[in-house]
């Protein structure tokens, strides 16, 4: 359904006439976009590593804080698109937005907005399975920590391209 949504407010602004009244929907598309689609990451990412968490709670108290950073990790996610969509915000000015800014930050929103929910999908993944595994076997916990790290370096991929497509003038 989401898809269909999409794909008709899409096209229906793809084939109408470049206005700058379209400027101004694409920019602030783009801000929506990126904190919309970064927080659905982040929620899930959460919500699926913080059931890990609360199994390795009920087994083993003493590793809860350690089982915490999937948990912390996936909530980073969200500040990204934040930024990208308080930059974008702030960067939109009456008469003073271009089109060619409307869509690049457009771009810049679902760059850095759909990195970031694979980045949350997969830390959630990987932190609820890997703070099950690592309270069984402690030599696992250097292992989730790197495949975090590998994991929420997709969500920086996506906010180094979205900064630099979202300071084009031109």
């Amino acid at each position: 359904m989401f898809t269909t949504v999409l794909s008709n407010i899409l096209s229906v602004c793809i084939l109408a006439p470049a206005q700058l009244d379209q400027a101004y929907f694409y920019g602030f598309l783009g801000a929506a976009s990126a904190l919309v689609f970064c927080v659905i990451g982040s929620a899930y990412g959460t919500a699926k590593a913080g059931t890990g968490v609360a199994s390795v709670g009920a087994l083993r108290p003493e590793l809860i804080m350690k089982s915490c950073i999937p948990v912390i990790m996936a909530g980073m996610i969200g500040i990204y698109g934040l930024i990208i969509a308080v930059f974008i915000s702030t960067n939109i000015r009456y008469n003073e937005y271009t089109i060619f800014q409307g869509w690049t930050h457009l771009g810049s929103g679902l760059a850095v907005g759909l990195s970031g929910l694979a980045a949350g999908m997969c830390i959630g993944v990987i932190g609820d399975a890997g703070v099950r595994a690592s309270a069984q076997e402690d030599k696992l916990f250097v292992t989730l920590v790197l495949m975090l790290v590998f994991s929420e370096a997709l969500g920086l991929y996506g906010l180094i391209i979205a900064l630099i497509m979202a300071v084009k003038k031109s």
